[in-house]
């Protein structure tokens, strides 16, 4: 646990809120807390936008030949659900809300190390959405979110270029994101936190880091390779000029691969924090749940291959792409088995942020291990580009990321606003949302093992009440995800004064007002127990 050296600040205190009213001051700020406030804002928006396509693509599927669209419109709508998801809501979300807002204040520092950096990458993402939204004014793009070759360079007829820019241009907003990072939690700890004693949100969110800062450029010259190619006819992908396709499939899921944790990694660091805090006991295995995050982002950029399988790879590199992606699950099972301990005999109360980490358990382990199939050559070749890659996929990212994500939200939301939301419905919306999930999706396994290829505007006869039933399961889960914005927006204004920890957190986040002060803390603080010293906090409080 940490403590500051001074008691907190008095109520009076103004506030990152209160202080520099207006609207220029909120585009213009270096405070990480308002910046934090401005990706939110965004990803939620982009989050909206991009669960409407969806959401049209299940009321579509609802009859075997399809409801609504042309199959070339259908095809938009796949790409662009996906565009927007991964990059404008998956990858920034949890690094440019609760990152932004919390790191700094875990360690003990008023801001982050590059401050008008940050600031400046807020502004590179909204410029990278605003171009690829435009793209979709302009007629949306068919290609799928992979962007395959050389569909994507030479047969689309959609405006490709446009999107595949504005992907460009929001990578460098990642990588400012992950350096600004990187340097803050080196060379900005407060004095005796050593790293053994940070927070494990701050280990994950240091693995994230390192893989947004090495593998997005990656991704950044193979979209500007295509660009190059389907504006100016250089041979670099498509056979027809003298290109190699597979070789896109290899720099893309070099990328993409690795993109897959910069997107859990962050929802595993805030459910790190969730479950000592409402289980009453120390994180159970520091060091090797710690170590884990680093070994997600290590091994993470050595399974690319099992995205090809049917590609064209050798027998032997596809054993070995097999090999490795088994071995990747590893890390992550020391971390559901780690937290699992964690809670046994602990003192767990079931608040809101509770009920979204067991959610998250629940659905990450089934995505985890169905990931083992897909790992396994002989079932890979069955079941690949089916339904059964769709729901493997969701339970990871939806089940998984945007699980962790609500959760914590709704874990930091009272030090974020100084507000308590209505406890009784987040409860119900956490129910509503984990049922919507599993009636969405887990459907789509058994659509994947029948034989039901994935981005098909239409199906057989017999595969319409399993369609049925997932967009039943959106509809449900649609509402889940649109109460916690109406509530938490109810409740900036009306809801209960927080206090500084109504969760008695032992986080230094937690030692400082709510909302926090500008500057977060008036003198710096001193770290003196270890991460999640409950007993330490307990006898302190006595004390008092």
């Amino acid at each position: 646990m940490t403590t500051p050296q001074a008691p907190p600040a008095a109520p009076s205190h103004i506030d990152y809120l209160s202080e520099r009213q207006g609207i220029w001051p909120w585009l213009l700020t270096t405070d990480h807390k308002r910046i934090g406030l401005l990706y939110t804002a965004s990803i939620t928006g982009f989050f909206f936008i991009g669960g409407f396509f969806a959401l049209l693509m299940r009321l579509h599927l609802l009859e075997p030949k399809g409801a609504l669209f042309g199959l070339e419109t259908y095809n938009k709508l796949f790409t662009m659900h996906g565009i927007i998801m991964v990059w404008f809501f998956l990858i920034p979300s949890i690094p440019g809300t609760l990152g932004n807002f919390l790191i700094p204040m875990m360690i003990g520092a008023k801001d982050l190390a590059f401050p008008k950096l940050n600031l400046a990458s807020w502004y590179v993402f909204m410029t990278g959405g605003i171009v690829t939204l435009y793209s979709m004014l302009r007629g949306g793009v068919d290609t799928g979110w992979t962007f395959y070759v050389p569909f994507s360079t030479t047969y689309s007829t959609a405006y490709v270029a446009g999107a595949a820019i504005g992907i460009f241009i929001a990578g460098f907003s990642s990588i400012m994101t992950g350096l600004n990072f990187i340097v803050t939690i080196h060379r900005m700890r407060a004095p005796g936190m050593t790293w053994f004693r940070m927070p494990i949100f701050l280990w994950s969110m240091y693995a994230t880091s390192l893989v947004l800062v090495l593998a997005t450029p990656v991704l950044a010259i193979t979209l500007l390779m295509v660009i190059f190619e389907r504006l100016f006819r250089v041979g670099i992908f498509d056979p027809s000029l003298g290109g190699d396709p597979v070789l896109f499939q290899h720099m893309f899921w070099f990328y993409s691969h690795p993109a897959v944790y910069i997107m859990i990694l962050p929802a595993m660091a805030v459910i790190s924090e969730i479950i000592p805090t409402f289980s009453r006991k120390p994180i159970f295995g520091y060091t090797a749940v710690a170590y884990s995050s680093l070994g997600i982002a290590v091994v993470g950029f050595l399974v690319w291959g099992h995205h090809m399988f049917v590609a064209g790879l050798s027998v032997y590199s596809a054993m070995a792409f097999s090999f490795l992606s088994y071995l990747v699950a590893i890390p992550s099972a020391i971390k559901v088995f780690n937290w699992t301990a964690t809670m046994v005999k602990g003192s767990v109360s079931w608040d809101t942020p509770m009920l979204y980490a067991i959610g998250f358990l629940g659905l990450f382990t089934i995505g985890g291990m169905t990931g083992l199939f897909l790992a396994a050559l002989g079932i890979d070749v069955h079941v690949t580009d089916t339904y059964f890659v769709v729901a493997h996929f969701h339970y990871i990212m939806v089940g998984g990321a945007v699980m962790g994500y609500l959760g914590g939200v709704h874990y930091w939301w009272p030090k974020i606003s100084g507000k308590m939301y209505p406890e009784g419905l987040a409860r119900l919306s956490a129910l509503i949302v984990f049922i919507g999930f599993n009636l969405t999706f887990f459907p789509q396994f058994i659509l994947g093992y029948l034989g039901m290829p994935r981005r098909y505007a239409a199906y057989p006869d017999e595969f319409q009440f399993l369609h049925v039933l997932s967009t039943a399961g959106a509809t449900i889960l649609g509402v889940g995800y649109i109460l916690p914005l109406c509530y938490l927006i109810w409740s900036w204004k009306y809801g209960k004064p927080a206090g500084r920890n109504p969760w008695r957190a032992t986080g230094l986040e937690w030692q400082t007002s709510s909302p926090p002060p500008s500057h977060n803390f008036e003198v710096t603080p001193v770290c003196t127990h270890p991460a999640y010293d409950f007993e330490g906090m307990k006898e302190e409080l006595e004390l008092a």
